[in-house]
């Protein structure tokens, strides 16, 4: 049986991983001009050019042809027809762009007519600021698409002629009787690069050209970037009015899994106990009668059911909202979780005053969850709790020294809690490689109360 160890010396696959390492530990001047990024954004600077005349012409002509056709009737589909367009080259564009600058920019929405009809998408799509947007797009980027076509290609083409000069310069001599590049000539005097010296010359400076020539792609197509995330994806508003219902979603789900649960520990704990404690009463008030002292023990064990389920009820508010954190604020409130956590815990909280209730509550039960984690699966000796005040951004970090491991996984406990804080635009992030320690950080939109 061949081992994957085995086949992979047999198929060269350790010196192509070898090779691949030795190619790493290049500085990235070195690697820039061989590197498959520069040569995909170069493709798409050359690209670009004979595409955006296409766009710019047909935007130009439609538009004028709309405008002056106002007059009458026909300018208005003439204009939809146009915007309809740019839509479409649009999406060619995006789809170029996630495929050569590696931007993933996001597809507006559908136009959503209120009613069927010819009449109707044409006045969507008069009204969609998505559509004109990508109608400034076709006409912005052709000069911009000529100049850095211009740029990209002629240091491109003059970094790597100049440093191959050594190897085609004998092409001079051979077939025009001139000695080299002429870089001088007035029909008395003639300056051409033909001797040794000049030749290195010329080839030393075609390769600072071709070194800096990836860094000019670069700064080239970020622009490129930059129009194609402005213009060609949704709006701002857009965008956030697809978060908040994605977190309104979060916050829905979220809602109905707390009632789920509290209605789960009624029902299998406090319940249960007040069902049981009825009938040892039922059955204590048929014995009083007969056997007093056995009514007697019956009332005396019904009154420990009755501590018991105080209890649970107790632990249930807890759960929904500490008393503690109402009246006396997150220090003593995240003091009394720590005590109940199986490892010592240390507090310590820094805020100038309190923030709004909700973040309040949000950031208990956050630590709540996390201190619950450290308990069951991390195996630690000692944790810290530290939360502290950013500018408008109040921030928690549950700190542990156990083993390690944690993830924010899909599915995950702290998947979820991800999710929730996303929902009120917090943010958690998970430091805890193998062997530990464990440092987990949540940051929330601070608000007062």
């Amino acid at each position: 049986m061949i081992t994957p160890t085995q086949y992979g010396q047999g198929h060269g696959y350790r010196d192509d991983a070898v090779a691949g390492e030795r190619r790493r530990r290049l500085p990235a001047g070195l690697r820039a001009p061989f590197e498959a990024r520069t040569f995909r954004e170069l493709g798409y600077l050359l690209l670009s050019l004979p595409l955006s005349i296409i766009t710019f012409v047909y935007a130009v002509t439609m538009v004028s042809l709309g405008a002056g056709l106002l007059i009458t009737f026909l300018g208005i589909p003439v204009l939809a027809a146009a915007l309809a367009g740019a839509r479409g080259f649009a999406a060619m564009e995006r789809a170029r762009a996630r495929a050569l600058l590696g931007v993933d920019v996001g597809t507006p929405g559908p136009l959503r007519p209120r009613t069927h009809g010819p009449m109707a998408w044409t006045g969507a799509l008069l009204k969609s600021g998505e559509s004109w947007r990508n109608l400034l797009y076709t006409v912005v980027h052709f000069p911009w698409a000529v100049f850095a076509f211009n740029v990209a290609l002629v240091f491109w083409t003059v970094g790597w002629s100049l440093l191959t000069y050594p190897l085609w310069q004998w092409v001079f001599p051979m077939y025009t009787g001139q000695g080299g590049i002429q870089l001088y000539g007035d029909g008395a005097h003639n300056v051409y690069l033909d001797n040794p010296f000049e030749i290195t010359v010329t080839a030393a400076v075609g390769l600072l050209i071709t070194l800096a020539t990836p860094w000019i792609i670069r700064a080239l197509a970020s622009v490129d970037r930059a129009l194609v995330g402005g213009l060609l994806g949704p709006s701002r508003l857009a965008t956030r009015v697809v978060q908040l219902e994605s977190d309104r979603g979060v916050v829905v789900d979220t809602a109905a899994a707390d009632l789920r649960r509290i209605e789960r520990d009624l029902h299998d704990g406090a319940q249960a106990r007040l069902v049981n404690l009825a009938m040892d009463l039922g059955l204590a008030k048929e014995k009083l009668t007969e056997d007093p002292q056995e009514a007697a023990r019956m009332v005396d064990e019904a009154h420990g059911e009755v501590k018991t389920a105080l209890q649970e009820l107790r632990d249930l508010a807890r759960g929904i909202h500490p008393a503690i954190l109402t009246d006396r604020g997150l220090d003593a409130a995240l003091s009394s979780v720590a005590s109940r956590c199986t490892v010592p815990v240390q507090v310590e909280v820094d805020l100038p005053a309190r923030p709004a209730p909700a973040i309040e509550g949000i950031a208990y039960f956050t630590v709540s969850e996390l201190l619950q984690n450290v308990s069951k699966h991390s195996r630690a000796t000692r944790a810290t709790v530290d939360v502290w005040r950013v500018e408008d951004r109040l921030m928690l970090q549950v700190a542990d020294n156990g083993v390690g491991g944690a993830h924010a996984s899909t599915g995950s406990g702290l998947a979820g809690l991800a999710e929730r804080l996303d929902a009120v635009d917090g943010i958690l992030l998970v430091d805890s490689p193998t062997a530990g320690p464990t440092r987990i950080t949540a940051e929330l939109p601070w608000r007062r109360a």
